[in-house]
């Protein structure tokens, strides 16, 4: 059963394995696109649904606007992803950014993973 604190327990859960299995790999102070490589490849081997850099239009008063969002992974079309390397760790512009995304890609829940610290840190976003 799941809670409504904590929705897609089970799906974020095998996520948040693949992070330490990807940290306990390649460790820390590597390119945030390292990791994303790292997680594609994971999402791969376990057969995990997955879609990398997924695009999202913004829409303003009915209008297309010309620029647009790039989701680091949409997972099992119901979690955000977003892949971090900061050595100053996950802020509030990274929560911030989280939370539009998530309005925008009409996901759940959303994870930020951050790999540039010794002990990484995941913030997950609930709308």
């Amino acid at each position: 059963m799941e809670s409504n604190h904590y929705p897609l327990k089970e799906d974020t859960g095998a996520i948040i394995q693949l992070a330490y299995e990807i940290k306990k790999t390649l460790g820390t102070g590597l390119l945030e696109i390292v990791y994303k490589d790292a997680f594609e490849l994971e999402f791969n081997l376990n057969q995990i649904p997955f879609q990398r850099e997924k695009e999202y239009i913004i829409m303003y008063k009915k209008i297309m606007l010309p620029h647009k969002f790039y989701a680091d992974f949409i997972v099992n079309d119901s979690i955000l992803l977003e892949v971090k390397a900061r050595a100053n760790g996950i802020g509030d512009a990274d929560l911030a950014q989280a939370i539009n995304y998530l309005r925008l890609s009409n996901c759940s829940v959303g994870l930020i993973i951050n790999f540039s610290k010794e002990k990484f840190q995941i913030k997950r976003v609930v709308l």
